[in-house]
C-alpha cells in the first residue's frame, strides 16, 4: 500500500517524468553524435584536441547517461547519472558559445539570435533541471540517498 501512495506522488511523478524526458533528448543526441556527427564537429572549438574521438566520445556519455537517468532499479544510479549528464552540459556550452560566434559572425547571421539566445539560456535550465530530476540534491550539508523511484 505505501508503495501505491508514493507513486501518487505528483512531484516524484513529474521528477519521473522530466527524467524520461531527459533521458530520451539525450540518447538522440547521443546516436546523432555517432551516426551524423559532422554537425557537431563544425561547432567544435579549435582548440579542442582530437574532435573526431571527443563527439563520438560525447555521444557515448550522452548515451550511457540516459541510460543511468532513465532506469527504474538504482536511485543511486539516476543520481549520478544526473551528476554525469549535468556535467557533460556545463563541458560542451564551449561549443555552444563558439557556434553562436560563428553563426553571428556570417554575413547572414546563420540561425540568428532567435536560435542562439534561447539555446543559450536552456543550457543551464537544462542543467538544473537534470539536477532536481535527479535528486540531487545542491548545496550546503550531506547529500542525502536519493528516494528510490
Amino acid at each position: 500500500m505505501a508503495d501505491r501512495v508514493e507513486n501518487t506522488d505528483p512531484k516524484r511523478r513529474a521528477k519521473m517524468v522530466t527524467r524520461i524526458i531527459i533521458a530520451l533528448l539525450y540518447a538522440a543526441a547521443g546516436v546523432l553524435h555517432l551516426v551524423s556527427p559532422q554537425p557537431f564537429l563544425s561547432i567544435t572549438p579549435g582548440w579542442v584536441p582530437y574532435p573526431d574521438a571527443v563527439v563520438a566520445l560525447t555521444g557515448i556519455a550522452e548515451l550511457l547517461g540516459a541510460v543511468a537517468l532513465a532506469q527504474p532499479f538504482s536511485p543511486r544510479l539516476v543520481h549520478w547519472g544526473a551528476w554525469g549528464l549535468a556535467a557533460y552540459a556545463v563541458c560542451v556550452f564551449p561549443a555552444n558559445i563558439n557556434h553562436f560566434a560563428m553563426d553571428m559572425a556570417r554575413e547572414d547571421g546563420g540561425a540568428g539570435l532567435a536560435y542562439h539566445l534561447p539555446r543559450m539560456v536552456a543550457q543551464p535550465l537544462l542543467v538544473a533541471l537534470t539536477l532536481w530530476a535527479g535528486n540531487v540534491r545542491v548545496g550546503r550539508g550531506r547529500r542525502e540517498d536519493p528516494p528510490t523511484p
